[in-house]
């Protein structure tokens, strides 16, 4: 479990393709990283499979590669890390699973009154249960809907902090961002729906 607060901006060193799907090893200012410690990459949960000194190694499986923008890494890519929630941590964000439900893509980006505002094309799993002020994830990141400008887009404002600590002010039109919906959001939905075959 997670928070959607960004304690860390690692930056990939290596991205090596294998049978097993993607090795990526990320050099990151955590010392002290245990193999099999979950952390979520880019709001993606992982876990680390090796670490050295300055970085630290996770494997991406067939099956996260195909519903992520893993692939697009490189190295010099830069990603957001979150360590996973230990009992008794401020809870400063949301409750993130590190799940992502599916890739946005980033169709407007605006600056006013120094606040970034981005627009995102939502795919229909995280756009059915986004709702003006309620939460979602963007690449790790735990932030509010803003508005929902039209059906399938969500919109989200970025105050200077979070550009500052975070990858979100290098995100430009036509971007693909990681999008994990707000878990109560996501849950509801599903109850409704199986209610709803079972009339």
């Amino acid at each position: 479990m997670f928070t959607g607060i960004i304690t860390d901006v690692g930056t990939v060193r290596t991205a090596h393709a294998s049978e097993q799907g993607l090795e990526l090893t990320i050099a990151t200012a955590y010392g002290d990283l245990e193999p099999g410690e979950s952390i979520a990459v880019d709001g993606a949960c992982l876990t680390v499979a090796a670490r050295a000194p300055g970085s630290f190694t996770v494997q991406v499986v067939p099956t996260t590669l195909e519903r992520t923008r893993f692939g697009d890494l490189r190295a010099g890519s830069r990603v957001n890390l979150e360590r996973a929630l230990r009992v008794g941590d401020r809870l400063g964000g949301h409750m993130v699973q590190g799940h992502v439900d599916g890739v946005g893509k980033v169709l407007r980006v605006e600056t006013a009154n120094g606040v970034r505002i981005l627009d995102l094309e939502a795919p229909p799993e995280v756009a059915r249960v986004s709702v003006p002020l309620g939460s979602v994830t963007v690449d790790g990141v735990s932030l509010t809907v803003n508005a929902v400008p039209a059906p399938g887009t969500i919109q989200i404002s970025l105050i200077p902090f979070t550009l500052e600590h975070t990858t979100l002010a290098e995100r430009r039109p036509g971007d693909r961002v990681h999008l994990e919906a707000d878990t109560i959001g996501k849950y509801v939905a599903a109850l409704m729906r199986r209610e709803r075959r079972e009339e």
